[in-house]
């Protein structure tokens, strides 16, 4: 018998004895959970935790929005000179004014309400820079 014909003869049944063991005896179902089992198994999830910014950082990050601010200005200035110095002949038109305390009236309107429409916009406020020095180191203590 050569090895053509063997194989012939053997094929057949080999397949018929694979496919009685998996589909009687249960073993596809098995082979299906140990995969579904390997694809979901137990996933790592890190738990961080949220860090609170130190009071430097918070120190740190005004000082850069103000180092912004300041370019912001500086920029806005620089472009303003240059426009003024065109405009009008190099004439400044708000020379010697101040801001109005209160807008006008509206004619037929309500007059402007809000907390401050009777203090002038010139008023300084109240100076509170002393509280950090009557409070001490004990700011950056209570940040950390």
């Amino acid at each position: 018998m050569k090895k053509a014909e063997l194989k012939k003869l053997l094929k057949p049944m080999i397949k018929e004895c694979i496919k009685e063991v998996i589909f009687e005896e249960g073993i596809l179902s098995n082979i299906v959970a140990e995969v579904a089992q390997g694809l979901g198994g137990t996933t790592l999830v890190e738990a961080r935790q949220p860090t609170q910014p130190s009071f430097e950082d918070s120190i740190n990050r005004e000082a850069l929005v103000e180092q912004k601010r300041a370019a912001v200005k500086k920029q806005r200035d620089q472009l303003l000179a240059a426009v003024n110095k065109e405009a009008y002949g190099g004439v400044d038109l708000f020379e010697g004014t101040s801001p109005l305390s209160s807008g006008g009236s509206v004619a037929k309107g309500p007059q402007a309400q809000g907390p401050l429409n009777d203090i002038d916009p010139q008023d300084p406020g109240v100076d509170i820079s002393s509280l950090v020095g009557l409070a001490g180191n004990r700011w950056s203590a209570h940040m950390k």
